[in-house]
């Protein structure tokens, strides 16, 4: 992108503020500064005008989960579905690792921090080794898409290369980079980081399916004949990835996206429970759960909303590039303390709040399809997340929770 043509796509959001500094910046700076401005979309910023359309919850009601009883008398049949479509290679993966491990004390990719005890186990090795299960009982390749971020795109596929991918082929294996949406100031206005640099944060987990196209790996599962999506999160190490069970009960059942979930060990566990919204599928928060959501119960007197969903979804592509033509996913503006310049150029580092980062979410992807299957999995055995060093959803407790299911550690 020339300065010329920066100029013209800043004008027209409004945003030529953010070559300010240009003529102070060296060569490298200023191609950085371009690059930047060519690929970020501002038209995110936009929604800060129209805050009070954003966020508002519909009418909530229960969704009736296919629980392991069913699954379990079903099984065999939902598997020989599942596996058919797995060797017909209509099934992909999308392993979403952008994020960084700075929560565990790490400054590496989250996907390399080394769970092992006795060995070397990182947990990207952990997540292949789950998905090996998968390849060697349908004996076909399932393609793998994995989303880096600005921050770790390198250190991630020079990690993975170095290890030989932990023994997953190469030749199925793509990486795309997450897109980064601008933070702005409260009226809108970008903020910059630096002279050269715009302030910018990943664009939410609902953003992959987007960054796919963006980054035309979607082409290449297009391509491939890939159908189905399985999209999961890199920090639960006990996850099954294209569970052929799974698979089959949501082709079966014909619908739009399967959702694995877990009985809640709590009724204020945070986290995520599917319901119905206004008639929908959806996600409703732990936060937004009131006492009388949480205190209704179904006709077996068991909670209601009682299934927690643990981001491991099986969407339908056609479905998803529908909603992406039409541009159905909403943005969610959030409120934060985002390090910026001043009016004098000076480096800021705010104390409280001072604008706002646009998002997102995997949620509202689910509440803009027609028809979600909720699909319960034994807590632990798929179960593991690893968001703390110590503590609950922890290092410690996925370590323990690999033990228990035979992993040597």
């Amino acid at each position: 992108m020339t300065y010329d043509q920066a100029k013209e796509k800043l004008e027209k959001f409004g945003q030529e503020h953010l070559l300010k500094y240009y003529t102070e910046l060296e060569e490298g700076q200023k191609e950085a500064l371009l690059t930047q401005i060519d690929e970020t979309d501002f038209s995110a910023v936009d929604a800060c005008k129209h805050m009070e359309e954003i966020g508002q919850k519909g009418k909530i009601s229960p969704l009736k989960c296919m629980e392991l009883p069913e699954i379990e008398a079903e099984k065999e049949r939902f598997r020989a579905i599942g596996l058919e479509a797995i060797k017909a290679g209509k099934v992909g993966a999308v392993l979403l690792a952008g994020g960084m491990g700075t929560r565990l004390g790490s400054d590496d990719p989250k996907g390399m921090y080394n769970i092992g005890l006795t060995k070397d186990m990182y947990i990207f090795e952990r997540l292949i080794c789950n998905m090996m299960d998968v390849v060697n009982e349908a004996g076909a390749w399932i393609p793998l898409f994995i989303m880096t971020s600005d921050k770790n795109q390198v250190a991630t596929e020079k990690f993975l290369r170095e290890h030989a991918f932990f023994g997953y082929s190469a030749d199925y294996v793509w990486f795309f980079k997450q897109d980064m949406a601008p933070a702005s100031d409260y009226n809108g206005k970008v903020y910059l980081e630096q002279k050269g640099v715009i302030s910018t944060s990943p664009n939410g987990n609902g953003g992959w399916y987007a960054s796919m196209e963006k980054g035309g790996v979607r082409k290449i599962a297009q391509d491939l004949g890939v159908e189905w999506l399985n999209v999961f999160a890199v920090d639960n190490v006990l996850q099954r990835i294209a569970d052929p069970v799974f698979v089959g009960a949501t082709i079966d059942r014909d619908c739009a996206v399967g959702a694995k979930v877990v009985r809640k060990n709590a009724p204020d566990e945070k986290v995520g429970v599917i319901c119905l919204e206004d008639g929908r599928p959806s996600i409703v928060e732990y936060y937004e759960l009131t006492d009388e959501l949480m205190n209704t119960k179904d006709e077996k007197g068991d909670p209601a909303y009682n299934f927690g969903v643990i981001l491991n979804y099986l969407f339908r592509d056609k479905d998803l590039k529908d909603m992406l033509d039409n541009d159905r996913l909403p943005l969610h503006v959030v409120e934060k303390k985002i390090p910026c310049l001043d009016e004098e150029g000076n480096p800021v580092k705010p104390e409280k709040p001072n604008g706002y980062k646009y998002e997102r979410l995997v949620l509202d992807m689910i509440h803009e399809l027609d028809s979600c299957l909720p699909f319960e999995v034994v807590r632990n055995r798929e179960f593991a997340p690893i968001k703390n060093k110590t503590g609950i959803d922890s290092v410690e407790s996925a370590r323990a929770l690999l033990q228990e299911n035979g992993v040597e550690l």
